[in-house]
């Protein structure tokens, strides 16, 4: 018998078929099994480094395993050693709770293998881009001329902003930017990328409720450029993290047109508010922002990774960021078309907006506003609870999705130190029995306890039933307070 010739030798990569088909109905079917039992079991589960080192930690085998066994072992010993981010009581950071229509977008796009960084190698894909950016446009408000792109999520998304505002100003050496006391790290850790030496990043103070003060940023500016220094942006939060505070955009919005200073939102939490009537009167303004960030990994209910970047003039990105090497002549194939490899930081791009197409063709607009309506309600009855306890007190009014509190009994003289101590007794208490995954900040430098409620399967019963948890532990807390 004749040896197969060379080019006849199967790929040592490659499955049948059918072994393929089973595999992924394997898969997905333990993902159905964690998604009915998500509710069932803690919102959190963690190990620590020696302990993974031990269970994971080997040389890469030489020889392949059964496939069969690989895949039984990371849904045994992996993926279940994290955050459950969508269970209906994780309450901490900001929380993401995916569609399965999301899902599945994911497993297509990574099975169709989409390389979209220009349109000659994904013209469809890219064309739903264009259509999902849009319908994000209209719920801004922003007129025609906007546009924008997917990112990972809101840290790439400020990135690629601030180099868009860093151009529009002509790259200045003693530039500045401006961001308030309640500003995430990604909107520094931008700054610095794009070349803003850090005493150049201008920390700017928040008012009561954590807005940014806009006389505090006149004057930062003012002083700014009486010492020669030109301002490249002036950073809003919309849905701060700490908070939920929305600063005052208007009024930013005015100052920047009459400085003519970039504006940007960082509106990767609460941006997707707009749907909801509420979460619209909050952002009134945004649509007069310059640039954007938008997570749809979190109020839009998407798998990770979701960002996006939506900017009031789409050319303001092909300036910042086109280059037309020789080795990509052709992908000026056609001139009608963008290449969102012009757009952004990556050239290599997945197709991101595939889930939330899917999720909105399945569902409609009209769930996705409820859904949203519903994260910012609940907050608003926490927040009732809150005030009508005689355990807790609020720490910071409901806004968006946030509410902020912390145990302090009535009647009861505790200092500081004592109350930080006891608060954080109740948030481990809360972790460490499975009743709900709870986060903690400071406020003005006071330990406070946070929810952040953005789950679409989120229902009362279960913010109820991790506040009366809150009381129970803080009363118990309280009555032995370490010294």
């Amino acid at each position: 018998m004749t040896p197969p010739l060379e080019d006849d030798v199967p790929s040592p990569l490659e499955l049948d078929p059918e072994r393929m088909a089973a595999l992924a109905a394997r898969a997905t079917e333990l993902v159905l099994e964690r998604h009915r039992r998500l509710a069932e079991g803690p919102a959190w589960r963690g190990a620590s480094r020696s302990e993974l080192e031990a269970l994971l930690r080997e040389d890469p085998p030489e020889e392949g395993r059964p496939a069969e066994e690989v895949l039984e072992r990371a849904a045994r010993d992996v993926l279940p050693v994290a955050g459950r981010v969508d269970h209906p009581r994780f309450f901490a950071f900001v929380p993401s709770s995916p569609t399965w229509p999301g899902v599945l977008a994911e497993y297509l796009a990574a099975g169709h293998n989409i390389f979209q960084g220009t349109w000659l190698g994904a013209s469809g894909p890219s064309q739903i881009e264009l259509v999902v950016i849009d319908w994000f446009r209209q719920w801004i408000g922003y007129p025609d001329s906007a546009g924008g792109l997917f990112t990972s999520g809101g840290s790439a998304a400020s990135l690629d902003a601030f180099v868009a505002a860093r151009e529009a100003v002509g790259s200045p050496e003693g530039g500045t930017v401006y961001v308030s006391d309640q500003a995430h790290t990604a909107l520094t850790r931008a700054a610095r990328i794009v070349g803003v030496r850090s005493e150049r990043i201008r920390t700017i103070r928040t008012d009561e409720h954590f807005r940014l003060d806009v006389g505090a940023l006149a004057e930062a500016v003012a002083e700014d450029r009486a010492a020669g220094l030109v301002p490249i942006a002036v950073c809003a939060n919309a849905g701060a993290t700490n908070t939920g505070a929305v600063d005052p955009l208007p009024a930013i919005a005015d100052f920047c047109a009459t400085e003519k200073v970039w504006m940007h939102v960082d509106a990767a939490y609460g941006g997707f508010a707009v749907l909801a009537p509420e979460g619209r009167r909050a952002l009134a303004g945004l649509e007069r922002a310059d640039s954007i960030a938008m997570d749809a990994h979190k109020w839009l209910f998407q798998p990770f990774e979701a960002g996006c970047l939506m900017v009031r003039d789409v050319r303001t990105l092909e300036a910042a960021f086109s280059v037309r090497p020789e080795y990509m002549q052709d992908t000026e194939w056609g001139r009608e078309h963008p290449n969102f490899g012009d757009r952004g930081l990556q050239l290599s791009r997945s197709f991101r907006a595939l889930k939330v197409w899917m999720s909105v063709q399945t569902f409609g607009m009209a769930a996705f506003r409820s859904a949203v309506a519903s994260g910012i309600d609940l907050a608003r009855r926490a927040e009732d609870f809150v005030r009508a306890s005689d355990v807790l007190e609020i720490a910071n009014p409901a806004s968006l999705g946030v509410v902020c509190f912390r145990v302090r009994p009535r009647g009861t003289e505790l200092d500081e130190a004592t109350l930080e101590e006891i608060n954080d007794r109740v948030q481990r208490r809360i972790i460490e029995t499975g009743t709900a995954m709870m986060s903690s900040t400071r406020l003005r430098g006071i330990y406070s306890l946070r929810l952040c409620i953005l789950n679409h399967n989120t229902t009362w019963n279960d913010v109820r039933r991790t506040l009366e948890a809150v009381e129970r532990f803080g009363v118990d807390a309280a009555a032995s307070p370490v010294t």
